[in-house]
């Protein structure tokens, strides 16, 4: 009976010992690539055998720069809560990189084959050859780290509640630097698995796309990065593709050199502000409903937000507050999205910009991709034309502007009894047609016939006004022509 009991406080006692077991602080101070103790791989290991919150492990920063520690191999993927930070980056501001150079081998994008092997690059559905891998983990942060040269930079996959914060990630020319997937491996999307990720603070250099929300997801705040493309970079794509995500916030980012600053496909409720957009072929790129875009900056583009025709009549983008000017650029950039169809109507927003679905888009839609010709779509260009998608945003007219005894009239034409809201937006070149700075909105109410009339009082020392209309589903206009007012 004795031995009996001592046997039992034993085992209560060694279940009691590892459910308190400690964090540790793993260090990494030789960039060799083995699991000898003290490099990364070995890190990565014993972090992975101890189930303890907020381990650590800090990369230290041998002999000179530049610090560079070059994979042989995929690194194992990161299976416990930990943080992994290049200790550098504190003290100088200096990355210490992790570089798959060693191992992924080909002609840039070429290297990175899809879930489909005869595909590859960017815009093609891909979870391989990833540099630092978060699978279905939660509670990881990554800082200081230059992660580069692999086909994605850091792979979220079905993991929530990380930190990407402070790193520098370039040169990952396949699926994206960070790629955030609720994928299942087959391509499907799961929900409430790849939620409240954090992505601040970054500079995001020469990645095909520089990040990716995709297959669920969703709740993710991605804010305060630089998104940028050089001529070295072989598929400068997206800044951020949003595909299948929803609900996420992209806030007071830069991106500039790309196919699309921002593209979204289909994905829903994300809510984009405070963004700067500059120098690519397309600023946004967007299908999708309920996805708000407020209170960014547009400029110097090709075309400024292009909203695209889909299947879905009904979806509807909100456009609010934002400032857009000196765009119609001739910047012809189109991998897997842009602007390259000739004689393409340029300017701030335009309708029905054809993209890699679409039958009459010019570029590439993907390494190795074949779309059938049946399975592409087209907008509907006569009424009641069969087999095509309508014009976007419920076809919603720009309001007619005229200028008469210091005031803007703004006439409207929409549907019966309902309630809009006008936004006008002045310019301060004579000739200019878009949206460089806004004034404010009015709310006006159409009568049975669909017409309403509003008045606006502008200030003296603008040369221009515009104005879009959004219904009460969100649903927003393209910018009326522009009226002279001086």
């Amino acid at each position: 009976m004795k031995l009996a009991s001592l046997r039992l406080t034993a085992l209560t006692l060694g279940l009691v010992s590892s459910g308190f077991a400690a964090a540790e602080t793993y260090i990494v101070d030789r960039y060799q690539d083995d699991s000898a103790k003290g490099s990364l791989r070995w890190a990565i290991e014993q972090s992975n055998t101890n189930t303890a919150q907020e381990n650590e492990i800090l990369i230290q920063a041998v002999g000179k720069a530049p610090y560079i520690i070059k994979a042989d191999k995929p690194l194992p993927p990161i299976k416990s809560s930990v943080k992994i930070i290049g200790t550098q980056w504190d003290k100088t501001g200096e990355f210490i990189a992790i570089d798959g150079s060693n191992y992924i081998k080909g002609e840039g994008a070429k290297a990175c084959p899809g879930a489909n092997p005869e595909q590859y690059g960017t815009n093609v559905r891909t979870t391989t050859l990833p540099g630092l891998v978060l699978q279905d983990v939660n509670g990881v942060t990554l800082k200081g780290l230059d992660i580069h040269r692999f086909c994605i930079g850091v792979l979220v996959n079905r993991s929530s509640s990380n930190l990407i914060q402070h790193n520098r990630i370039s040169n990952n020319y396949g699926g994206s630097g960070v790629m955030l997937t609720g994928d299942d491996g087959k391509g499907n999307p799961t929900s409430t698995t790849t939620n409240n990720n954090k992505v601040l603070n970054n500079i995001f250099v020469d990645n095909g796309d520089g990040l990716e929300l995709t297959r669920g997801a969703a709740f993710n705040l991605v804010a305060n990065n630089l998104f940028t493309s050089t001529k070295a970079n072989p598929e400068p794509s997206q800044g951020i593709e949003i595909l299948w995500g929803n609900d996420n916030a992209v806030v007071g980012n830069k991106f500039e050199n790309y196919s699309d600053g921002l593209q979204i496909n289909w994905g829903k409720r994300n809510y984009i502000a405070y963004n700067e957009l500059t120098n690519n072929s397309i600023g946004f790129n967007l299908t999708g409903d309920g996805n708000i875009f407020d209170s960014n900056k547009v400029h110097g583009n090709r075309v400024g937000v292009a909203i695209r025709s889909e299947k879905d009549a009904n979806a509807r983008t909100t456009l609010t507050k934002n400032l857009i000017w000196n765009n119609g650029k001739d910047i012809k950039r189109c991998e897997a999205g842009g602007s390259c169809v000739p004689n393409q109507r340029l300017g701030a927003v335009i309708f029905a910009v054809p993209a890699l679905e679409h039958a009459d888009f010019v570029g590439s839609r993907g390494g190795g991709v074949v779309i059938e010709a049946a399975k592409l779509q087209k907008t509907c260009t006569q009424p009641n034309e069969q087999g095509c998608n309508a014009v976007p945003n419920q076809a919603i007219q720009a309001p007619k502007l005229s200028f008469s005894k210091g005031h803007v009239i703004a006439e409207v034409k929409a549907q019966p009894n309902q309630r809009y809201q006008l936004e006008f937006f002045a310019n301060s070149q004579s000739n200019a047609q878009e949206a460089e700075q806004y004034l404010g909105s009015q709310v006006i109410t159409t009568n049975a016939e669909g017409k309403a009339q509003a008045s606006w009082k502008p200030a003296t020392t603008l040369a221009t006004v515009t104005a879009t209309l959004t219904n009460h589903l969100g649903a927003t206009s393209e910018l009326s022509p522009a009226v002279r007012i001086k």
